[in-house]
């Protein structure tokens, strides 16, 4: 029995105005001291598109999302091959400011991680002084409020911005940290398993927020939950490690033909729960 990719959210239609980033990785291996962990990652990953790195536990999604914004670089063991292009231009270039490469790519965790004592408000702009972005009194109400919006928190929490951000349920916590990535305008939006921790109602929220943001930033998503993927994407690649090998890609493209029609038997057997 297939799984069917639904089509749930609405597809964008050609007149659309889609903004974002094109990402484009490029022969990628990672390391850990002498044990290497990718073996020569490439994936295009476009505006306008949600694109699910899907894989068992360990073969190196999570580790590739944060090489995409230069994350993997704080571990004092971690090295890296290969290059990781964001509208042409290679994010590992000498001299590149990694805080300018984080402002634009920005990144949503896997445990919602808000500041706990500073206001919903607060979180939100919480970024803009690590950017050195200055905005006014009134700039920034009206940036927390189309934060807030596009995070779909607004209506839920518009009467206690000044209320603290740990008092928020998960769902909201997680809704909030997307809007405080989103505060700093990045063109590329990372997120590791934002769900994993959330009830259905809250994962449902995450979901249609992310395609009501594709057409404003570039989304890429690691998951282990396929329907959700199926939902949210419209690429798929998918990583495998085998036998103590390093991850690498086993195949990717849109994600109907991933899930229904897979060039791999390896592909076919994850997506349809045969192992993993």
């Amino acid at each position: 029995m297939s799984t069917q990719a639904t089509e749930e959210f609405a597809p964008i239609g050609p007149d659309a105005d889609v903004h974002g980033a094109n990402l484009h990785a490029r022969d990628v291996s990672a390391w850990f001291g002498r044990r290497k962990v990718l073996d020569r990652v490439s994936l295009d990953m476009n505006a306008g598109t949600v694109t699910a790195l899907i894989g068992p536990s360990g073969c190196g999604k999570s580790t590739f999302l944060r090489i995409l914004n230069r994350m993997h670089e704080l571990v004092p063991s971690a090295a890296l091959a290969g290059e990781v292009r964001l509208d042409g231009e290679d994010i590992y270039e000498p001299g590149r400011r990694i805080t300018e490469t984080r402002r634009r790519v920005g990144m949503v965790f896997q445990k919602p991680n808000p500041f706990p004592a500073m206001s919903i408000a607060d979180n939100v702009t919480a970024g803009l002084k690590l950017t050195g972005t200055r905005v006014s009194r009134s700039g920034r109400d009206e940036l927390i409020e189309a934060c807030l919006t596009r995070a779909g928190l607004w209506k839920e929490v518009r009467d206690r911005l000044r209320q603290p951000g740990g008092a928020l349920s998960g769902g909201q916590q997680q809704r909030l940290c997307i809007a405080r990535s989103l505060a700093v305008e990045p063109d590329v939006l990372l997120m590791d398993e934002p769900c994993s921790a959330l009830d259905p109602t809250s994962t449902r929220r995450i979901e249609e927020t992310i395609a009501e943001l594709r057409t404003q930033v570039t989304v890429v998503i690691v998951t282990h939950n396929m329907q959700q993927a199926a939902r949210v994407s419209q690429r798929c690649a998918f990583f495998l490690a085998e036998d103590g090998a390093p991850g690498h890609i086993v195949e990717a493209g849109p994600t109907d033909v991933i899930f229904n029609e897979p060039t791999d038997p390896r592909t076919a057997d994850y997506v349809h729960g045969r192992f993993g």
